[in-house]
């Protein structure tokens, strides 16, 4: 590995470092052709790695029900029980069979919404936790807000078609994103079947087995969406959120993504690479080290060239606080910036020379007044000579 340094651009107080991470593999392989109409595949941290038309506006039938779920979870504890009412078993469409009169508790609904898309089951929960449905849609498009889901907008709990109930495969990784950190939603998404009074209920979601590391997800179904599925698999420490909309052979097209992407990518610790100096002035050290946190990492394709361009500071005046903020360092991926991480000094660095005071001695300061003889004044910065004319004289 070779790291090339060169300065782009300065600023009165600021100067820019480019670095490239040359890779000697081969190229990365072409993400596969797929037939969805709209797609895309993101990291759990919102890295995006393939899409297709991901911001086109898309009816999502059934996935519709993520939204449900997390707004359940979020506002109900999953041993209420809830009342099922003569409208709520009227609903068209896939069902758990509920029984008008029959009291469940959240986590059974929950179950038969999330593994048999019961869309009795999203009218009963909406009506228990919103106090209606139009109440529930509320509370839906509200936390669509808050995850800056800025092209999506619900018109009821199950993902019937209608006219205001639309979404965007971007919007959605986004979703499943937010119900993949809930650890009741992961739980329910990830159980292939389940038992509930009498009734056994499989898991529409069959990448879960048939695609080792399927952990979760979700299927939909209407004449006018198509087959719609969001999924989310984790292998090698990397846990990838894939969104299919209105595609015919979907179970194929997302298995194929999330091979070429386990295949394709590896992750790179910047912490390793990103090592910088900037100078001090009136420090207790000439220099300190600048990186990002140990943890700091992005994904990259194997055999593709990434540049990290850092912003710093030209020098630093003391002193400076160990893990205070130093600058940034872009990764860029074909001129693209891909992720941006915050850039720390390692080390602090005291004042070379603090403000001396007669009773200095008296209060225990460890420079002693006729230290400030002897000590090296070229050290000192503009401001502390100034203020001390007796360093003047053949210092400066």
């Amino acid at each position: 590995m070779v790291l090339i340094i060169r300065l782009t651009r300065f600023t009165a107080c600021m100067l820019v470092l480019l670095l490239l991470w040359p890779e000697t593999s081969a190229s990365a392989e072409k993400a596969p052709e797929i037939q969805a109409k709209s797609a895309i595949m993101i990291t759990a941290d919102g890295q995006c790695l393939y899409e297709k038309n991901a911001d086109s506006r898309m009816l999502i039938a059934s996935t519709t029900k993520l939204m449900t779920a997390l707004v359940c979870l979020e506002q109900c504890g999953l041993d209420e029980p809830v009342s099922v009412k003569p409208a709520h078993c009227a609903v068209e469409g896939s069902s758990m069979y509920l029984k008008a009169g029959d009291r469940y508790t959240v986590r059974e609904l929950l179950t038969g919404l999330l593994l048999a898309s019961g869309n009795d089951a999203a009218l009963a929960l909406a009506d228990a936790v919103g106090g209606s449905e139009a109440g529930f849609v509320r509370l839906m498009n509200r936390k669509a807000e808050q995850l800056e889901m800025t092209q999506t907008h619900f018109a009821n709990p199950h993902g019937l078609d209608a006219e205001k109930h639309y979404s965007t495969a971007h919007d959605l990784a986004k979703l499943m994103c937010a119900c993949m950190e809930n650890a009741d939603f992961r739980a329910i998404t990830s159980t292939v079947s389940a038992q509930i009074r009498q009734m056994t209920y499989l898991n529409h979601n069959k990448l879960l087995t048939r695609y080792p590391g399927c952990i979760g997800g979700k299927t939909g179904y209407t004449r006018a969406a198509g087959r719609c599925l969001v999924s989310c698999c984790e292998k090698n420490d990397l846990r990838l959120i894939c969104v299919t909309l209105s595609d015919p052979d979907d179970w194929h097209d997302q298995s194929a993504l999330y091979d070429w992407a386990y295949a394709g990518f590896r992750w790179m610790t910047l912490s390793g690479v990103c090592r910088f100096e900037v100078p001090v002035i009136s420090g207790s050290r000439d220099k300190l080290t600048v990186q990002p946190a140990e943890d700091a990492r992005v994904l990259i394709p194997s055999g593709e060239e990434v540049r990290l361009q850092a912003e710093l500071p030209r020098f630093v005046f003391a002193p400076v606080n160990s893990q205070e903020a130093a600058g940034h360092v872009d990764v860029l991926l074909q001129n693209r910036r891909i992720a941006v991480f915050p850039l720390y000094y390692t080390q602090g660095a005291a004042m070379a020379y603090p403000v001396f005071q007669t009773h200095a001695a008296e209060e225990g300061n460890p420079w002693p007044n006729e230290f400030k003889n002897s000590y090296p004044k070229r050290a000192l910065c503009p401001a502390v000579r100034r203020s001390r004319p007796f360093l003047q004289a053949g210092c400066w």
